[in-house]
């Protein structure tokens, strides 16, 4: 007895160091554990996140969690201590049964960067199950002729603990007729056989009750009990014996039902019913395999009666009974196992470890996106799993361990062009034939600001009329972004410019959200006919990103300015133009000429003139295009000496707008026509106007050559540049250089009776050609004349006169630096040229074409018509 303790000692020492040692050794990297089984809930496993090399923050920002391979969530980790502690009840006997080796598998993922550990838990076997009998009263009968000796086998004890903590001994209560003895079997175990020690006498004893003890080897020792009846028979002394004690046979797991398994055999000695045998599974047999298989009582033939399923069982161990008819009835018994071969009946099976999270599409190749595991349920090859992706996939496979494996990026993404992957994997066994099995993987793109807003044009072109309502919508401007969500939100703005040396804020304001201009107040078209607003479009990613568009902005005019008077000069005082006229006037006499302009422009600024009262309407007549009064007839002397003229001008726009002036004329006698005078004069011959005649003529002469030979040469110019610039007007240089602009200057003179327009050319700091076109209303001629350079004005004050001024209606100019509109300025050019051509040899000048929207085009064409010739000219 004491050495038996020593020695139990001794193995529970060396078994405690053993458990020491696995609990603090990795193997391949793999965290192991060890733990009594029926822990309670919270019990420490062990610090997970020291072991691992871990920080306790790294539990929150890498978000761990512990995943069972088994399926049910026995551990849990302690987020704030990091430790790994019991969730649920451990029983090892519902996870192991009677296999001596527990360990669960547990796979440790972290997030954030994806991670995946594998740790494993032994479980060790506690002494918390009895010995068991599966026949609780066990019958026998034993013939009165059984020779001492004679073995009978007993019941086995049933223990749900392994190792030292299963059944160990047997103890059979005291009696004078049998002992107990332990008979070795298969696999190392042992079985109780009750011993006959003395011959049996039915007649002085004929039933014997005894008491059948098994005890394991725990601490507190556990035991389980059977009451044996033993009843003594007569006769019948020979047993069944089997040809064989131990019968094999191998099946594969997809064999039909009813297919024959294999035949026990079995002779007795005895004869008659002594002899005859029938055969049986043994008592106890468990339900598992009598569903699965049966046997035939009489000829010992075994078929199959259910489906094998290696995965379930891989092998059947079946105990076989031979009872004979004799009284008593003689039994032996023998064992049959049946291995179960594997067959590739299981589809592989894909399992996600971790769910897929949103990938940036800006993410590297590599970029983990989700962890899954390979599973079959067969052995061998037949569980070999191979994974494949589609071809062309932007994903690939990355294997870690035990048929686990990353799904990494393996190219560029774009979210624009797929904002979801629907990943397919197949996975394919090693069997034959193989099986497979697919699994889709949902994977989102998260969006990255890489697509800037782009409007729906780069530029926009707006006609607003004059004088419109503040606050009235312009126009609409509109992006759209590629991207989504936040990125994809627009607002707009204005970026700060100048118009007319004033921000750009205080004309116009635009809403943020839909891109509608607004304009701040009205507009004056003989103030600002065309502004540019460069309109941004920013979205509302990080970093955001932008896009520009141009609005052109161009004023049309509105018919909302009288002409005004300019000649007589009187007249724009408002008080009485006099004028002086000989009664000797012929019919067609030039009385005086009525200048107007307008500060509108096209059909609004065409101006027309008309007699609307007078003292004696059939003495005067007004051009209706020229205002010039003359003479209907010849003045007679019955005519009043003081003749009242009411003149009214009109425009040609919608509505009309008008004006009016009074000229008074005087007639006089004695007054004769200037150029009658010199005629007179010019007839009287005299040495001293003969010789003045001849300096005039000499003059005139030199003028003239040196005229031709300056227009000849400005033709030779022209004519050079014209290849390249297309116009004399202006040098390609000035068109193309727009840091050096050239400005265009227009004078109107309006003092005295001798009206000239100035058309300047050159650097503002620099002196200027100017070409200047005299027009003397009190003459029947107009002529033009190249004069020497002169001061400049400012073209923003004088180009709504002259664009007034002039019968032509094309003068649409931007009241701005002509440097920054090289179109124009040519045209403007274009426009002086042909306007002092034509009014020397018109006496009306207007445009016949629909009038243009600014800015005005080269390539449109100008057509004059002559109203009326000059008749002296």
């Amino acid at each position: 007895m004491q050495r038996r303790m020593g020695y139990r000692d001794w193995r529970w020492l060396a078994l405690w160091w053993h458990h020491f040692f696995l609990l603090w050794s990795t193997i391949d990297g793999q965290t192991r554990y060890s733990i009594p089984e029926e822990l309670k809930q919270g019990s420490v496993v062990g610090n997970l996140a020291k072991d691992l090399g871990l920080g306790l923050s790294d539990i929150f920002d890498r978000k761990l969690h512990v995943a069972s391979e088994t399926g049910e969530q026995y551990f849990s980790v302690d987020a704030g201590k990091g430790e790994l502690v019991v969730n649920d009840r451990i029983d090892r006997e519902a996870l192991c049964g009677q296999s001596t080796s527990c360990v669960l598998p547990l796979q440790v993922v972290l997030e954030n960067p994806l991670n995946l550990h594998r740790i494993e838990v032994e479980i060790k076997d506690i002494n918390d199950n009895s010995p068991s009998f599966h026949t609780k009263e066990l019958s026998l009968k034993i013939s009165e002729s059984a020779a001492v000796g004679t073995r009978f086998p007993l019941e086995s004890a049933e223990d749900s603990d392994v190792g030292s903590n299963s059944v160990k001994s047997y103890v059979l209560t005291k009696n004078d007729c049998f002992t107990l003895k332990m008979k070795e079997v298969e696999d190392g175990k042992t079985v109780p056989e009750l011993v006959l020690e003395k011959p049996l006498d039915r007649e002085k004893k004929a039933v014997h009750q005894l008491l059948l003890t098994a005890l394991d080897g725990g601490n507190p020792v556990m035991s389980g009990t059977s009451e044996i009846t033993i009843t003594v028979l007569d006769v019948n002394d020979n047993f069944p014996v089997f040809d064989k004690n131990t019968y094999k046979v191998s099946l594969g797991e997809n064999i039909a039902k009813d297919t024959f398994v294999i035949k026990i055999t079995a002779t007795d000695a005895d004869e008659g019913p002594n002899a005859e045998v029938k055969f049986s599974f043994g008592s106890r047999t468990p339900d598992s395999v009598s569903s699965v298989f049966e046997i035939n009582s009489l000829t010992g033939e075994i078929h199959l009666k259910g489906d094998l399923d290696y995965e379930r069982a891989t092998s059947y161990k079946i105990e076989i009974t031979a009872k004979d008819k004799g009284l008593p009835e003689m039994e032996s018994h023998c064992r049959l196992q049946i291995d179960v071969l594997d067959v590739n009946d299981n589809i592989p099976e894909i399992v996600l470890t971790s769910k897929p999270q949103p990938v940036r599409e800006d993410a590297p190749s590599g970029t983990v996106v989700a962890l899954l595991n390979a599973r079959d349920a067969d052995s061998d090859n037949n569980s070999k799993v191979t994974l494949q992706l589609p071809k062309g996939s932007h994903f690939t496979l990355k294997p870690s361990f035990s048929n686990n494996y990353a799904l990494v990026t393996s190219g560029a993404l774009d979210r624009e062009r797929f904002s979801e992957y629907n990943i397919e994997i197949t996975a394919t066994d090693s069997g034959s034939p193989p099986l497979s099995s697919k699994k889709n993987i949902p994977v989102s793109i998260s969006d990255v600001n890489d697509n800037p807003p782009v409007f729906s044009q780069p530029s926009y072109n707006v006609y607003l009329k004059e004088n419109g309502v503040p606050g009235s919508i312009l126009y609409s401007v509109s992006a759209s972004d590629l991207d989504f969500g936040e990125n994809a939100k627009i607002s707009y703005s204005i970026l700060d410019s100048k118009v007319q040396d004033v921000s750009v804020s205080s004309y116009v304001y635009i809403n943020s959200d839909n891109g509608s201009i607004y304009s701040m107040h009205s507009f004056d078209y003989e103030k600002l006919k065309v502004f540019q607003i460069q309109v941004q479009a920013k979205d509302q990613g990080s970093p955001s990103l932008s896009s520009n568009a141009t609005v052109h902005v161009f004023i049309l005019d509105q018919n909302d300015n009288a002409p005004a008077v300019i000649y007589p000069s009187s007249a724009v005082l408002g008080s009485l133009s006099h004028q002086r006229m000989p009664r000797s006037a012929k019919a067609g006499h030039l009385v005086t000429k009525v200048t107007a302009v307008d500060a509108d422009s096209g059909h609004n600024a065409w101006i027309s003139y008309k007699l609307a009262e007078a003292t004696d309407v059939s003495l005067f007549t007004v051009n209706l295009y020229t205002g010039e009064v003359r003479t209907k007839r010849a003045v007679s002397e019955q005519d009043d000496s003081s003749q009242r003229l009411l003149i009214e001008v009109k425009d040609d726009g919608e509505p009309v707008q008008s004006a009016t002036v009074t000229v008074s004329i005087l007639l006089e006698d004695g007054l004769h026509e200037p150029i009658l005078d010199l005629r007179q004069k010019a007839a009287e011959p005299s040495k001293k106007t003969g010789r003045i005649t001849l300096y005039l003529i000499l003059s005139l002469a030199s003028v003239s050559v040196l005229s031709l030979v300056t227009f000849f040469i400005l033709a030779v110019k022209c004519m050079r540049n014209s290849r390249s610039s297309g116009s004399c007007c202006m040098r390609r240089t000035d068109c193309d250089d727009y840091k050096n602009p050239r400005n265009l200057q227009i004078q109107l003179n309006t003092d005295g009776p001798i009206k000239y327009v100035e058309v300047l050319g050159g650097d503002m700091m620099s002196q200027s050609q100017s070409f200047r076109s005299c027009m003397s209303p009190m003459s029947e001629y107009s002529d033009f004349t190249l004069i020497k350079p002169s001061s400049t004005t400012d073209f923003k004050e004088v180009i709504s006169v002259l664009d007034a001024s002039l019968p032509d209606s094309t003068w649409t100019f931007e009241s701005q630096q002509v440097s920054n509109k090289p179109q124009q300025y040519l045209y403007f050019c274009n426009q002086i040229s042909l306007y002092l051509y034509y009014w020397r040899h018109c006496s009306s000048l207007f445009l016949l074409d629909d009038l243009l929207p600014p800015p005005c085009s080269l390539k449109h064409r100008t057509h004059f018509h002559c109203k009326e010739l000059d008749e002296r000219g």
